[in-house]
């Protein structure tokens, strides 16, 4: 079992419950499998896995056959908390929301590997983000949705509307064209281009009873996440492994030939490996420029130009246009934004 999951993301059963979705959206079945590596038996086996490169192209190529970019809102709605079995019922047997929520973060790679997860309080808030580390672009978005839709809804299940309603989302990338969809599934208060993925909400909420909390289930179920932990021992994929090399304190931000150096890889190999996962050097270099930037204009008072420089831009306007790019709005903006 530990070498067939050494590169699993996630259990097969979560790549079988977005063809089903796929299929009922009008995909072509046998397409899409073939398209995507996949065979329906793994799909079909309850101890089957799938690879960083199978999950990736199987959603690629499930938005392309359903020609539905809000695929990932809909996706999350299929994840009920009894989908992902021992490492759920750990977490609603907990005794509060805050020992739940502890759950998760401990547990969690058992599920979603390639998903950094944290959790924090700030000022009056309780704040679960989320950091996917194995593509960009669409797939970005649909790991993000399909993850908060399906936190939101059990949050639901357990406590109402009453977090729901009191709660706001961050979502990293800019607002889609489909944004309207999102008040179907989300906390009714969402910020696109904001840096980060975060559902926020009440820290007075932390200490709300959980209405299934069970002692004897939960040390049961984490008896069984523990083994499972033991059983799957995932390696960062290298969109991660980028990420990390780039976001290390530094004067500046390194190239892809240091970057390869330091993963002890030529740079074509890297280049190689990063086209897996649908990206490439330059898009993760992006991602990371645009986080760093949101970060740096909104909680410093850094002159513009002397971002930009940091960010590795020797002329600023040339900042400004890919900022643009970026977040559909200026530095200035944004800065003014959050004054």
């Amino acid at each position: 079992m530990a070498s067939q999951a050494q590169n699993a993301m996630l259990l097969a059963h979560y790549g079988e419950i977005l063809f089903q979705l796929a299929v009922e959206k009008g995909a072509d079945p046998e397409q899409l499998l073939e398209a995507s590596g996949i065979r329906r038996e793994v799909l079909e086996s309850t101890e089957g896995y799938l690879s960083y490169v199978q999950f990736v192209l199987l959603v690629k190529n499930a938005l392309e056959a359903t020609g539905d970019p809000a695929l990932g809102l809909k996706y999350g709605s299929r994840l009920k908390f009894t989908t992902h079995g021992s490492m759920a019922q750990a977490a609603i047997s907990s005794g509060t929301l805050s020992e739940g929520i502890e759950s998760l973060i401990k547990y969690y790679k058992i599920r979603f590997a390639q998903i950094d997860m944290k959790f924090f309080t700030e000022g009056d808030e309780a704040v679960v983000e989320l950091e996917e580390n194995i593509g960009l672009g669409p797939l970005q978005s649909f790991l993000v949705e399909a993850l908060f839709v399906a936190i939101v809804e059990v949050n639901e299940l357990l406590f109402g509307q009453k977090i729901i309603k009191t709660g706001r989302c961050r979502i990293a990338y800019p607002r889609p064209a489909y944004a309207d969809q999102y008040s179907v599934f989300f906390v009714e208060s969402i910020e696109f281009g904001a840096g980060c993925n975060q559902l926020r909400f009440n820290k007075a909420y932390l200490n709300e009873p959980m209405a299934l909390a069970n002692p004897v289930a939960k040390r049961l179920a984490e008896q069984q996440c523990e083994k499972e932990l033991k059983t799957i021992q995932v390696a960062p994929s290298i969109v991660a492994r980028v990420k990390k090399c780039l976001t290390t304190k530094s004067d500046r931000l390194p190239s892809m030939e240091e970057v390869a150096e330091q993963l002890h890889m030529t740079s074509r190999t890297l280049r190689r490996q990063l086209q897996q996962f649908d990206t490439s050097f330059q898009d993760v270099l992006a991602e990371v420029r645009k986080q760093r930037a949101l970060a740096l204009l909104k909680a410093t008072d850094k002159p513009i130009d002397e971002i930009a420089h940091e960010l590795g831009y020797s002329d600023p306007s040339n900042f400004g246009r890919a900022f643009r790019k970026w977040t559909g709005k200026s530095p200035t903006d944004v800065r003014n934004e959050s004054e």
